[in-house]
């Protein structure tokens, strides 16, 4: 992934702070995939484990390999605060498997692709979540050689659906259990990397904005020509800032 350029990176976040989540989500996956030539409808049909991948490959580009995570133990209410791999979890998520399911059982034949993003917002309108996702999905169903509509399909068809889509696209859902260190229970939480990305941009783009106004103040530059300094210098001129 090409480096972005600080003034595009702050562009992101001005735009995103008018957003809800999930828009927010989109602008920093369109920041990822700079490829797709901001195409939001490409964007949203992408499967869901394929955005998570691309949001932990930015933050690798943004900020580093290094992730800190805190979470709290539902058991003894002990602090916890661990690291993760961002880059790690990039390359690992980025292996999928075939985004066209198929299932094969008691006479039934079962083509079902991966939920892209825009899949999952439209099912969450619905009143049955499952069944809207089950029928935006499904490609093909057959019972005993005969085309069949997605409310026939027994439950146990469904569940191996269910399964094999996980398996195709295990990024989708990226859950961390971690052993608390101090009464040794084991803790399930959901990695939002959307969330965690964009609470460090957030704090980024807070920071330079005032290394900006404070560079700004002590020689007369511009934003554009503040931006353009690379890090190092701009923490340079920061500290002879500091010394006068």
């Amino acid at each position: 992934m090409a480096m972005m350029r600080a003034a595009d990176v702050l562009a992101t976040w001005e735009t995103g702070l008018a957003q809800a989540p999930a828009g927010r989500a989109v602008l920093l996956h369109r920041a990822a995939r700079p490829d797709l030539d901001g195409d939001q409808r490409a964007l949203l049909a992408l499967p869901v484990g394929e955005r998570e991948a691309d949001l932990f490959a930015l933050r690798r580009a943004l900020f580093g390999e290094r992730m800190q995570v805190r979470l709290e133990c539902g058991a003894c209410g002990a602090d916890m605060e661990f690291e993760l791999d961002a880059g790690e979890f990039a390359r690992t998520l980025a292996d999928r498997g075939d985004p066209l399911v198929r299932i094969a059982e008691d006479g039934w034949e079962v083509e079902f692709r991966v939920p892209g993003v825009a899949d999952l917002t439209a099912a969450a309108r619905d009143a049955d979540p499952r069944r809207a996702l089950l029928a935006r999905c499904l490609v093909t169903a057959v019972r005993d050689g005969r085309p069949v509509s997605a409310d026939t399909l027994p439950v146990a068809v469904q569940r191996r659906i269910a399964e094999a889509a996980q398996a195709a696209d295990p990024g989708a859902d990226v859950t961390l259990t971690i052993a608390c260190p101090e009464c040794g229970e084991p803790i399930r939480a959901e990695l939002d990397i959307a969330s965690y990305l964009w609470t460090e941009l957030d704090a980024w783009a807070r920071d330079l904005l005032l290394d900006v106004h404070l560079l700004a103040t002590a020689y007369g530059w511009s934003e554009p020509e503040i931006l353009a300094l690379s890090p190092l210098r701009r923490r340079y001129y920061l500290e002879l800032c500091a010394d006068v």
